[in-house]
């Protein structure tokens, strides 16, 4: 009698496949374009409803004429029903137009262009001083729940937490900056290294604002593997702990961490206004701040749509990790 020989491993090509099917791939993409779709009429209707002509507005501090008003309304349709103004405005946006901005009269493309780097390397240096932090911080506190460890962990979070981030931002410039004189304060640096020292600050003021997000997250998880049963099995069999960390409870925290981590993008991305102006970095928040004063009103809508594309985007990618992390949330064939 021939044993049969075991099938050959699948190729990492073929196990993605497996945990992601095309046809999930493809609900979620058209889930996330929908939700996309309908923030976009929430902020062109909010925009219209907001007080004030919208004519006025465009025309910003030149002379408001019957000729000028009438001349802007219809330059823009705002003559047209609301639906019309936009299917128009989504048409253009489409195609890569997305108006020109009243205050300074460059295309909004090129303002959010310009901007968008110097926002997209502070977002990644908050989010690397939030794993730094967060990750460990909770393993430790999930490891010794209930410990005079775990309540000092958990106080320095909720200070992190509580502490506003124009007050910290001020804390850390006058400690590191005024007093000790090792890092630059203000500005986004010339580049290259420059730049990256004028990140630390700045960084560590946003990441410090949702490390306590991360923390309780990683803390939780921790400690509802460690109540596990498998778990208290293999310790009872004698299986190092070393081990039982890494392979059973680390590796079933990783789906809620990863739902937290997700979570942490968006709240990172909102942190970006105020520590932008703390620290007078010419990035998406503080435009975003200048618009809204100055009611620069297609720049702040297509920022108010470039953020939420960037946070629906980071629940995407979120979403479509969890079956590579967890394979009982695989899709099998002949489910879903």
């Amino acid at each position: 009698m021939t044993v049969p020989s075991p099938p050959p491993p699948l190729s990492h090509w073929a196990r993605l496949r497996a945990a992601l099917p095309a046809r999930l791939v493809l609900r979620r993409l058209a889930g996330t374009l929908g939700l996309l779709l309908v923030l976009s009429v929430a902020v062109f209707a909010l925009l219209r409803l907001a007080p004030g002509d919208p004519a006025r507005t465009l025309l910003g501090t030149r002379g408001a004429t019957p000729e000028a008003l009438a001349s802007v309304r219809a330059a823009h349709h705002l003559d047209d029903p609301v639906a019309v103004q936009y299917g128009h405005w989504l048409t253009t946006a489409l195609g890569g137009d997305l108006g020109t901005s009243i205050r300074t009269g460059e295309t909004v493309a090129a303002a959010l262009g310009d901007r968008l780097a110097l926002t997209g390397q502070l977002v990644l240096a908050g989010f690397a001083v939030a794993l730094l932090l967060g990750l460990p911080l909770g393993v430790l506190a999930g490891l010794r729940a209930r410990s005079a460890t775990d309540r000092a962990v958990q106080s320095l979070g909720v200070l992190a937490l509580s502490t506003p981030a124009f007050a910290g931002g001020l804390v850390l410039i006058y400690v590191f900056s005024l007093m000790l004189g090792w890092l630059p304060a203000y500005g986004p640096g010339t580049g290259g290294a420059d730049r990256l020292a004028h990140l630390v600050l700045p960084g560590v003021t946003l990441g410090l604002a949702v490390t306590a997000v991360l923390l309780k997250l990683t803390r939780a998880a921790v400690v509802r593997e460690l109540g596990r049963e498998h778990v208290t099995f293999a310790l009872a069999r004698g299986v190092p702990t070393r081990t039982v960390l890494l392979r059973y409870v680390l590796r079933g925290a990783v789906v809620p961490v990863t739902t937290g981590i997700g979570l942490v993008l968006a709240y990172l991305l909102a942190g970006t206004v105020l520590v932008e102006q703390v620290f007078a970095l010419p990035g998406l928040g503080q435009l975003l701040v200048q618009s809204v004063t100055f009611k620069d009103v297609p720049v702040v809508q297509a920022e108010a749509l470039l953020i939420a594309a960037l946070v629906c985007l980071a629940n995407l990618v979120t979403d479509l990790t969890h079956p590579l992390a967890d394979p009982r949330l695989r899709t099998v064939k002949g489910q879903r």
